[in-house]
């Protein structure tokens, strides 16, 4: 689920951990109380200049653990063009020290970032008012270097048929969103223009 942006976030370089961890800790107290005892998985994408590309929420999981896949984590970085990553991730019970399976996912994450040129450069934990960052402790530099996650050939030539296809895909889109551009402004009624291009309403509603 794409989380929305404000104007303010959109224009905002980030250049530090703080400045992610606000964000996201406004973003999680948006839910009640029920929803905030659950853990959450997102990912920023940002650009070469340091811009919010996108924060999705990919992950939605129990009170102390949520799962998620390289190609969910990746899907939206190809779509949008990112070149950063950062993973966030929420600790309900208040604890910012990291889990060993908190290390060991982040480091898979990074290996196959490597692979599709999309560098991930933080994992963040946070509670609704303070957070811990893997890029500030050293812990990131530590995972680069380290030799335990290593992708054999097929999962790598499966990663790139998934960049791939992904980018094929982004092109489609690009091109009905081009043709819907172009029947609206002459005039030709929505519903057409849904059956034409494939697109939803509400997507044809905001050219």
């Amino acid at each position: 689920m794409n989380v929305k942006l404000s104007e303010a976030q959109k224009k905002a370089a980030i250049n530090s951990s703080n400045n992610i961890a606000v964000i996201m800790q406004q973003i999680l107290k948006r839910e009640n109380k029920l929803g905030r005892s659950q853990e959450h998985f997102w990912v920023i994408g940002l650009n070469n200049a340091g811009k919010l590309l996108f924060i999705e929420l990919i992950g939605l999981g129990r009170q102390n653990r949520v799962m998620a896949n390289p190609p969910d984590v990746f899907r939206m970085a190809i779509y949008k063009l990112a070149i950063k990553l950062i993973l966030v991730h929420n600790h309900p019970s208040g604890e910012l020290k990291p889990s060993i399976a908190d290390k060991e996912f982040t480091d898979r994450i990074i290996k196959v970032g490597e692979i599709i040129n999309v560098d991930v450069i933080d994992h963040i934990i946070i509670t609704e008012n303070n957070y811990s960052s893997f890029a500030d402790t050293g812990i990131i530099a530590e995972l680069k270097k380290s030799n335990t996650w290593r992708i054999v050939e097929k999962e790598e030539i499966e990663l790139q048929e998934f960049k791939t296809n992904l980018q094929i895909e982004r092109k489609l889109k690009k091109n009905s969103l081009e043709i819907a551009r172009k029947l609206k402004a002459e005039g030709m009624n929505e519903a057409t223009i849904k059956k034409v291009t494939g697109l939803g309403l509400a997507e044809i509603r905001k050219l």
